[in-house]
């Protein structure tokens, strides 16, 4: 079992910085690729970022690239995510997320495990 928990969620101004956290407890972390999700209200769960387990590789949504970057801390079993120039249609529920194996996923569905979730709002 793996227990994720996010932190660094908040209220910030349209082109602001958040740091969003996510630590990870219970079997061997350095087994998972972990992933980053976000959901609107009203719409579907989205994939925002994922990080192999090696680190080496990192993909991002679209929407994404050039503004957040998922970094991992395998050591201290944690996982980041470094939101910058933030948009108001990024906010969201952010969710962590951990699969199995040693790629990194867009496929929501690859992920065995999940945090609650953390708030982001950007305003205008």
């Amino acid at each position: 079992q793996v227990q994720l928990a996010e932190s660094g969620g908040g209220l910030v101004q349209a082109g602001g910085s958040l740091r969003l956290s996510c630590a990870a407890s219970g079997r061997t972390f350095s087994n998972y690729a972990m992933g980053w999700f976000r959901q609107a209200p009203g719409k579907e769960r989205e994939f925002v970022a994922t990080i192999s387990v090696s680190g080496s590789i990192t993909v991002y949504a679209d929407s994404v690239k050039g503004r957040f970057t998922i970094s991992g801390d395998i050591a201290k079993s944690t996982v980041h995510l470094q939101m910058n120039n933030l948009k108001p249609e990024d906010t969201a529920v952010y969710y962590c997320a951990a699969a199995y194996g040693l790629s990194g996923y867009r496929d929501s569905g690859m992920y065995r495990y999940w945090g609650q979730g953390t708030q982001v709002t950007v305003s205008s």
